[in-house]
């Protein structure tokens, strides 16, 4: 396992992002990376998506240096919002667009969630939006550091 495979990848939806999640689960695992799905695990069109998504953000929060998430719904924006209410969770949103955000995302605020809008984002899309958000180290930068550990004492 190389350097960009070396931490746990936790995935998760709802119905909104289903197929996309199940895709993105064979390419990472192809990828060499390790894979803890927390659902869903079928698809009901009636299933809600803060029982998936905080049990992938509650892994990330206990173990946010070894751990990273990659979570789906229709927009991404709902399930970002659920994921930032868990200590040591900094997620951000995906939904199409400049790919330069994702990976801002991790130099400047070394995000550990990735929350993507399943409906606006193709396949092709989301694997090359993931692959730059995994591969893109956080900053050493102070003024990145400085500020990120400012937003951490707010949530405490």
């Amino acid at each position: 396992m190389n350097d960009s495979t070396s931490c746990t990848i936790h995935l998760a939806t709802d119905h909104a992002g289903f197929e996309l999640k199940n895709s993105v689960k064979l390419w990472l695992l192809l990828e060499g990376y390790e894979v803890v799905d927390h659902g869903a695990t079928t698809l009901a069109p009636e299933d809600d998506y803060p029982d998936y998504i905080s049990l992938a953000a509650k892994a990330v929060s206990t173990q946010p240096a070894t751990t990273k998430a990659v979570i789906f719904g229709g927009s991404g924006q709902g399930e970002a919002m659920l994921a930032n209410r868990f200590q040591n969770v900094r997620a951000t949103v995906y939904y199409g667009g400049n790919k330069d955000i994702v990976r801002l995302s991790r130099e400047h605020n070394d995000a550990n969630i990735l929350s993507i809008g399943s409906r606006f984002v193709s396949q092709k899309e989301a694997k090359e939006v993931i692959l730059e958000w995994l591969t893109t180290p956080a900053s050493p930068e102070t003024k990145y550091q400085r500020r990120i550990k400012k937003a951490e004492q707010v949530s405490k």
